[in-house]
């Protein structure tokens, strides 16, 4: 099967089961999708957004957090995961924010990356979130997913990204970088999963990725 038909099969089963896509992260404005992002790294969505109501609700706004100390900030989210350093990427931000761009969530990759804590994934998911700029963010699952489907080798996750734009159209990346967040969560799991009954990896997958992947969840034999 040719690459270009492999993801055409690909986008038709995602569409079927996942028609429409809310974004897993609660947030009201650009603003505060950019803190939950920020904060998610290495943390699940579920986490973030039990953390998140009260810290928006002390900063709702870049002003607002750049006022809180970065003790506070800690403070609030402490059950995050690395919650030191981003309590300090969140008050960087936030005072760059109201320095250089007037309070406003800039709206260009560079300006975004530019902000403490904000790397091309982050700044890829308020881009396509927030502003509707085609990107196509690659989480952990995403950059699975390809190499598992055969979409890319698995070798850097700026590699993955560029072979999924390749081959998706550029219209459907904001919907389908979701798509295969929420198939990878909920279909697809990284251990333990018979990807010959997968409703994607059945026909996506090589044999051989298979074979191996059965292999390697089938319980050893004892000595």
């Amino acid at each position: 099967m040719k690459r270009s038909e492999k993801a055409e099969r690909i986008r038709a089963v995602l569409e079927e089961l996942y028609p429409e896509v809310p974004i897993p992260l609660d947030h009201a404005d650009p603003f505060t999708l950019l803190v939950a992002v920020v904060l998610s790294a290495q943390t699940t969505d579920r986490k973030v957004n039990e953390v998140t109501p009260e810290l928006f609700r002390r900063a709702p706004t870049p002003q607002a957090m750049a006022a809180l100390p970065v003790d506070e900030i800690r403070s609030l989210i402490r059950q995050i995961g690395l919650a030191p350093q981003k309590a300090k990427a969140l008050s960087g931000l936030s005072h760059l924010i109201v320095e250089r761009h007037g309070g406003k969530v800039p709206r260009t990759f560079e300006e975004l990356e530019a902000l403490p804590g904000v790397g091309h994934k982050t700044a890829s998911v308020v881009m396509s979130q927030a502003f509707g700029v085609p990107a196509f963010p690659v989480d952990t699952h995403i950059h699975r997913l390809a190499a598992r489907w055969g979409l890319s080798d698995g070798s850097s996750v700026t590699k993955t990204e560029h072979d999924l734009k390749r081959v998706f159209p550029r219209e459907l990346w904001n919907k389908l970088h979701l798509q295969i967040i929420y198939f990878g969560r909920e279909h697809c799991p990284a251990r333990h999963h018979d990807l010959s009954t997968c409703p994607i990896c059945s026909f996506a997958a090589s044999r051989a990725r298979i074979r191996e992947e059965a292999a390697r969840s089938a319980p050893r034999r004892k000595a």
